[in-house]
């Protein structure tokens, strides 16, 4: 079969066709945007700022991420895939029951459950079209595609005040997928931007709801997150030391945050997603913080085997647990807590635990403790705790 790319005279076949096609194999929204002009975003002004934390493959990659001629030579189209993951059957995380996790993570790991609806994608294009393997890239948020600026100019929703897509359809609970290609589709129109390319807030109005939620003051102005100061950040990407002036404002949320998602009105219109493409994990929001506070690593690899939270490792998950332990106020976690500033293996969960013990008034506890240690991880919490090291 002839490949059908388009014409060189600038005209573009119609999308119709392959957006049955991938609607049937589970995605809740396909929509196709106009590849020959790169983004135009603030992306290179977030990261020389240094927004972007120690996430020093944003730098690497991105003049690709904003020109997709540099993913796929001649690329055309970009075609982008939403999943909605709303789900009123999940259980809607509450801060003072328990540890939170960000919704999303309440699911096997989309990375792993959407890769096989997103091969099979390619197939579609290579049916319809006739396109080669060498003709388009398919990444679920694993390539340096910068997805929610493509899926803006898609129209498959808009940027939010939040930084955030938001869709008329399905709210801000969008898993993104991308399929970049050679193949010219009609595009589709952006929602009603009427400033310019990417402008943050199109459809917010004069809402802050998003801004003025965030428990670490992530927000530097509408639509620009620091890394450096988000939730999800610190409890996800971060591998090190949470800094201690942002722990308090972690509160009890153990993984990742949907606080600037959940508060903005854009979701009373959210229906639930059809879940073709998921798979749910309604246990994890059942986890006690103290059985969270004891995990072997074998029991660990159990309970979180294909979801998201693996690639946290249990040192990371421990991390966080102590901090969500010491914001909690439950003087029954201090036992545990007061073991792991002890006995743990690893320095990292050790300085979390040391003050997390403090923070729940077991810090005279550790007072012999604090002479025996060595790690300058540790000692400079105990140093901060201004007791004898």
């Amino acid at each position: 079969m002839k490949a059908d790319l388009g014409g060189d005279n600038g005209t573009a076949v119609s999308p119709h066709a392959v957006r049955e096609r991938l609607l049937a194999l589970g995605f809740d929204d396909v929509r196709f945007a106009a590849a020959g002009e790169p983004l135009k975003t603030p992306l290179r002004a977030w990261l020389a700022a240094g927004m972007h934390a120690d996430m020093d493959w944003l730098t690497r990659t991105v003049d690709k991420r904003l020109d997709p001629a540099l993913v796929v030579p001649g690329a055309r189209t970009v075609i982008m895939l939403g999943v909605n993951y709303w789900s009123d059957a999940l259980p809607r995380p509450h801060p003072a029951a328990g540890p939170v996790w960000a919704r999303y993570a309440l699911h096997e790991d989309y990375h792993d459950t959407i890769k096989p609806a997103l091969l099979a994608a390619g197939k579609v294009l290579e049916d319809l079209h006739g396109a080669n393997a060498d003709s388009y890239r398919c990444y679920v948020d694993t390539g340096p595609v910068l997805e929610r600026s493509w899926a803006a100019r898609a129209g498959l929703g808009f940027t939010g005040k939040n930084a955030m897509l938001i869709s008329r359809r399905h709210g801000n609970w969008l898993f993104l997928a991308a399929m970049v290609t050679r193949i010219a589709f009609t595009p589709d129109a952006p929602v009603r931007n009427r400033h310019h390319e990417g402008a943050v807030g199109t459809l917010c109005g004069k809402c802050t709801r998003c801004l003025d939620a965030c428990p670490t003051a992530a927000f530097t102005a509408p639509g620009v997150v620091d890394a450096r100061r988000c939730v999800s950040y610190q409890t996800i990407e971060n591998k090190g030391v949470i800094p201690r002036e942002l722990r308090p404002g972690i509160g009890r949320r153990i993984y990742g945050c949907d606080t600037c998602l959940e508060v903005c009105p854009w979701n009373r219109f959210a229906a639930a997603g059809r879940q073709l493409l998921l798979a749910a994990r309604h246990d994890l929001a059942d986890l006690a913080l103290a059985d969270i506070l004891v995990l072997s690593p074998e029991r660990y690899a159990e309970v979180f085997r294909r979801t998201p939270i693996k690639r946290l490792k249990l040192t990371g998950l421990l991390r966080n647990a102590c901090v969500v332990a010491g914001n909690s106020g439950d003087r029954a976690l201090l036992p545990l807590v007061l073991t792991l500033a002890r006995t743990h293996a690893s320095p990292l969960v050790r300085a979390h635990a040391v003050w997390a013990t403090f923070r729940l008034g077991g810090g005279a506890q550790l007072t012999a403790d604090s002479t025996l240690e060595r790690d300058p991880l540790v000692r400079n919490e105990y140093e901060q705790e201004a007791l004898p090291t």
